[in-house]
């Protein structure tokens, strides 16, 4: 009664864990108050009795003698699973088909594995059967007995661990069941989770900044060779015709026709003519892809919901795919070699679901931080920067040429003031909403401004679509940040979002092309005299290392807390080092001609940081491993050329040359070995995280939001009572604080 049915799996488990404990203390049967015998196992099969082995016959004599009310305590329905079905009577052999012969070069039959398994279960269980009826010695029986259990426990795994495994008489192991279905390429993970489908495409993806953002380049060749099937109507009719009088081999054409008994006929050059005579309506033609057609875009590994996004078909010449560069980061794909898939659904359904769910413009928000996961990049955010920073001014044509060679429609030209010369702002500005009002920081807000420097690019201000003051770079326009995207993104929807990113990513470009954007090597040069303020800042840094060293061989050394006294030395060191390389960072930047284009990009956010063009230009710094100065090496030193014991900057990583002077060789070395420490760390990590991942994967895949707004696992066992604990879709959320002011704006200007 204590531990009658219960319901639910946990409640199953605790029960069974207070049953397994309670039975482990007691030493006599609660009704017979016989003595309990202790049972052990030599693994796999073997089970004793007080040092007597007992047969799997009287072991399956004992589980059948379990009560059905007592195996629910086992978490066992007896209706579906007995204790006893645990030790076999018969054994069911697996169909042909999955265990298939084959035809090997020299013309011989050779069978799978598992029959020759199953041979030798048959062989030895008649040779078993015959001595039993012979009445043959005991040990010779108990010999084969065991020799049947091995092959049954190989049939099924031939992987024990305390088993030799079977093998072939080349010495290969046999493949059984358990390998047939377990790893990366057995039946579940290759042919159940990873099957390969029809209507699909791979290939070496490029860049194509003049495709809209939704939008992929498929090549001529792939799309003869991807169909989408459509119906036959009274109307379409005639429009389906033009596809099957091409047929399969011009562009763009048909391949097959589907009768309406679901039979399928190839279009040839012979069977075109009659195809077009029988083509009905409620008849299927298997139509090339062409331009507007729904396709599925993924790289893998698919990690997160944007590795699968939606895009339309543009069909291009040339033999790889092409996607805008604004798509790369939420497919975390470059343009080095990576490859593609392009996937096309094949019903209405599949289409108009892709359309709705999986498009690039819905995808604009990430559902994991909030921010805008699609934005501007790298030449787009510099050249935009360039056009809207300070006074930057053209001609009234120029400006027209520019918009036009971008695909600016007609009617948005008319917004450009009508004078001589118009700014850089003012084109900007015809890509924007007549009624958009915006108030942000760029990212010259951060900063301090330096000589050259306008303080109104730092503050960014639109009214009524008239961008007034600020510079347009990552802050507004970036992946990640952002901002003015996501504003107008909220204001107007995805579609508008997506075709004003589109343009303001074809503008940058268009702008630098017209304008020049070159990166030289004098972009690193630098006066004399401030190469003598950075060699000064390097002399008093290895004057104030010397003073600590000589500091912690006299033991004057303040020791921090929690820290030995070479903790403290070392971190002490670290501290003075660093500060040395950003001294000269910030020399170099304050020094740096403003109109540099490593600066540019650096400061607009296109790419790198100042930390690069200090690096070039300046001092590379203290290479660091695991946080701390390099000690790793010889004995008592870190490279041969060294003294022993010397704990100076440049004997423990300090790097004082740049990468324009070149480096020594001891500080070639230097960071060789932290380059070689990142790259085992990466090699590493990788696979780890990978593993981590597929396993939380599949541990929440069964987890669903039911109707009530709960969290639910296949067994509707509740998980969650709100979605992430407050409901909010982090995508659809606005961080940061409220903008008050511009809401009180925005409805004074309705009411007016």
């Amino acid at each position: 009664k204590r531990y009658g049915k219960v319901k639910g799996p946990d409640a199953q488990r605790k029960k069974l864990k207070e049953l397994i404990s309670e039975a482990k203390s007691t030493t006599k049967c609660p009704h017979c108050k016989a003595k309990k015998s202790s049972i052990s196992i030599e693994k796999p099969t073997t089970f004793m009795e007080n040092e007597k082995r007992i047969s799997p016959i009287e072991i399956r004599t004992r589980l059948e003698k379990i009560p059905d009310e007592d195996t629910f305590l086992f978490g066992l329905n007896p209706q579906v699973a007995r204790p006893e079905w645990m030790v076999l009577t018969v054994l069911s052999i697996p169909p042909v088909t999955m265990r298939p012969s084959i035809t090997l070069e020299t013309g011989e039959r050779s069978e799978d594995d598992l029959t020759h398994k199953l041979g030798d279960i048959v062989r030895i269980n008649q040779r078993l059967f015959e001595n039993i009826n012979a009445g043959a010695p005991e040990i010779i029986i108990e010999d084969l007995w065991d020799l049947l259990q091995y092959h049954i426990t190989t049939f099924f795994d031939n992987s024990v661990a305390q088993l030799p495994p079977a093998r072939h008489r080349s010495g290969q192991p046999l493949k059984t069941i358990t390998d047939r279905i377990k790893s990366k390429e057995g039946r579940i993970r290759h042919n159940l989770v990873g099957k390969r489908t029809n209507f699909s495409a791979r290939t070496v993806i490029s860049p194509d900044p003049t495709l809209d953002i939704n939008e992929v380049g498929v090549p001529q060749i792939m799309a003869e060779k991807l169909t989408v099937p459509e119906r036959v109507t009274e109307w379409n009719k005639e429009y389906l015709k033009a596809f099957i009088k091409n047929g399969p081999k011009k562009y763009p054409g048909a391949n097959y026709i589907i009768r309406p008994d679901g039979k399928k006929k190839k279009l040839t050059e012979e069977t075109i003519e009659q195809s077009l005579e029988e083509l009905q309506p409620g008849y299927v033609v298997e139509r090339h892809l062409k331009d507007g057609d729904i396709a599925i875009f993924n790289r893998q590994p698919s990690l997160h919901r944007m590795s699968m996004m939606c895009h339309k078909v543009r069909v291009l010449p040339y033999k790889t795919l092409r996607m805008n560069p604004a798509v790369c980061h939420p497919y975390n794909a470059d343009y080095d070699g990576d490859e593609m898939n392009l996937h096309i659904p094949q019903t209405e359904e599949a289409r108009a679901e892709a359309e709705i769910l999986m498009m690039v413009q819905t995808q604009l928000t990430s559902p994991r931080y909030g921010l805008s996961v699609i934005g501007l990049m790298q030449d787009s955010i510099s050249g935009n920067y360039l056009l809207t920073k300070g006074s930057q001014s053209m001609t009234r044509q120029e400006a027209v040429d520019l918009l036009a060679s971008i695909g600016v429609e007609s009617e948005l030209l008319s917004k450009l003031p009508k004078k001589e010369k118009v700014s850089g702002k003012e084109v900007f500005s015809v890509l924007l909403p007549d009624d958009f009002n915006y108030t942000g920081k760029s990212r010259l807000a951060k900063k301090k401004l330096r000589q050259g420097e306008d303080e109104t690019d730092a503050k960014v201000l639109i009214e009524s679509g008239k961008l007034v003051t600020g510079v347009m770079d990552k802050a507004s326009l970036g992946e990640g940040q952002g901002m003015m995207l996501r504003s107008i993104n909220k204001k107007y929807g995805e579609t508008k979002a997506i075709d004003i990113m589109g343009k303001m990513f074809r503008l940058g470009l268009g702008y630098l092309m017209k304008r020049g954007f070159t990166n030289t090597i004098g972009d690193t040069d630098m006066p004399p005299a401030v190469r003598n303020r950075i060699g000064d800042i390097f002399k008093h840094c290895d004057i104030e290392v010397k003073k600590l060293v000589e500091e912690y061989y006299s033991g004057r050394l303040e020791v921090l807390p929690g820290k030995t006294l070479r903790e403290t030395l070392e971190g002490r060191i670290l501290e003075l080092l660093n500060k040395a390389r950003n001294e000269t960072g910030n020399i170099i930047t304050e020094n740096a001609d403003r109109t540099t284009h490593t600066l540019v990009m650096a400061e607009s956010g296109a790419r790198g940081t100042i930390l690069n063009l200090a690096q070039m230009a300046g001092c590379v710094g203290q290479q660091a491993m695991r946080g701390n100065r390099i000690t790793k090496g010889y004995r008592s030193r870190t490279l041969s050329c060294f003294e022993k014991n010397d704990l100076s900057a440049n004997a423990h990583g300090f790097i004082r040359n740049s990468f324009k002077t070149g480096l020594a060789p001891h500080e070639f070395f230097f960071q060789s070995m932290v380059g070689r420490d990142s790259l085992m760390d990466t090699a590493l990590r990788t696979p780890k995280s990978g593993y981590l991942y597929r396993r939380l994967a599949n541990a929440l895949q069964d987890l669903k939001v039911e109707y009530d707004g709960t969290v639910r696992d296949a067994g509707s066992r509740l998980v969650q009572f709100s979605s992430g604990e407050d409901g909010i879709d982090v995508s659809k959320s606005e961080g940061g604080t409220l903008d008050v002011k511009r809401i009180i704006n925005t409805v004074l200007r309705k009411e007016a």
